[in-house]
């Protein structure tokens, strides 16, 4: 019973609930409009604190593993952008579904989570944090390019009011927060419950918003149980592909084993904190709930296999440390 609190995030089943309420008490009309503005100035500030969390060192420290770096940026943009495109293709799932599963491949990896994997799991922390952070920093500019590329028909792109919104609710708040992460940064670091809280408050909000206007479109007779049985499927396809393709890749490269969990990780993770916000900037509100959808049930499975995987690596590592401390020495 402890092992499955461990794996499931209690997050997660806040989420949910959102969505529940969403589906019962819809917001609309002009409750609606001043929702979406409170929730957007959520967003601005998390950008803010996201932008003052950014370590400058991390960023100086991390071209001593550049190899290690692209390579987990190129898990991230690359191989999960034509995983999603070969899914699409397939027609396996189709419409604002399909739409929201390639929107997952091109967002950036988590942080908190890939940090704290890679610790259980005995990996390079600094690297991984170097890792995150480029991931994140990147995603701010490649994600809204990918979903101009790749997803105009789906009401993404950078159109000029989008590419303002951009700028001014992600851009301008992460560059003055990391602009003055001089004079904040320790006040950043000492209060983590209170980015914490700013963290999940806004998710909880885009969301509310997101599924209040999908609800009100009339989500749920758009959405079988059997779509929600494929698009699990899919999510679980996604993430046993890259999990593989990362972890063999870093054998390929001779990486050590520290910085293989650290491309393990940090590659195969997509961000809800990021993502969620980005999704509400990006796409029309009748469409954010359904698109969102497929980054909820992802978040939710690379919790529990990453959970899994970092114990046993973590218990491998140990026991191999062990061994080596208990060999007698010439």
């Amino acid at each position: 019973m402890k092992q499955l609190r461990s794996i499931l995030d209690p997050f997660v089943l806040m989420l949910l609930g959102t969505v529940l309420l969403a589906s019962i008490l819809p917001m609309r009309g002009e409750w609606a409009q001043r929702w979406d503005l409170l929730a957007d100035a959520a967003i601005m500030l998390l950008f803010f604190l996201h932008g003052a969390r950014l370590p400058r060192e991390a960023i100086a420290d991390g071209f001593r593993k550049w190899q290690l770096h692209l390579s987990v940026l190129a898990s991230t943009f690359v191989l999960f952008p034509i995983i999603g495109l070969a899914l699409g293709r397939t027609g396996a799932i189709e419409g604002p579904m399909a739409a929201g599963v390639l929107f997952l491949a091109l967002l950036p990896s988590t942080v908190q989570s890939s940090i704290a994997f890679t610790a259980m799991a005995r990996g390079d922390v600094a690297a991984a944090v170097c890792s995150a952070a480029f991931s994140n920093l990147a995603g701010i500019f490649l994600t809204p390019l990918l979903v101009a590329i790749f997803m105009q028909a789906e009401g993404g792109g950078i159109s000029l009011k989008a590419a303002q919104t951009i700028f001014f609710q992600l851009l301008l708040p992460f560059a003055v927060g990391h602009f003055l992460r001089p004079q904040i940064g320790a006040f950043v670091a000492k209060h983590k419950q209170m980015t914490t809280v700013v963290d999940r408050g806004s998710i909880l909000m885009v969301v509310y918003g997101a599924f209040s206007g999908a609800v009100v479109e009339h989500i749920w007779t758009k959405v079988s149980g059997l779509d929600l049985i494929i698009l699990l499927a899919a999510c679980a396809l996604i993430l046993a592909i890259v999990l593989g393709a990362t972890w063999q890749f870093g054998k390929f490269m001779k990486f050590p084993k520290a910085d293989r969990v650290v491309l393990l990780f940090c590659g195969s993770k997509k961000s809800l904190a990021s993502g969620v916000p980005m999704a509400g900037v990006l796409f029309s509100p009748a469409t954010v709930g359904i698109m969102i959808l497929p980054l909820m049930v992802f978040h939710q499975l690379q919790l529990i296999a990453c959970a899994f995987i970092a114990r046993r690596l973590g218990a491998e590592a140990d026991a191999e440390a062990k061994a080596a401390a208990a060999t007698p020495t010439a």
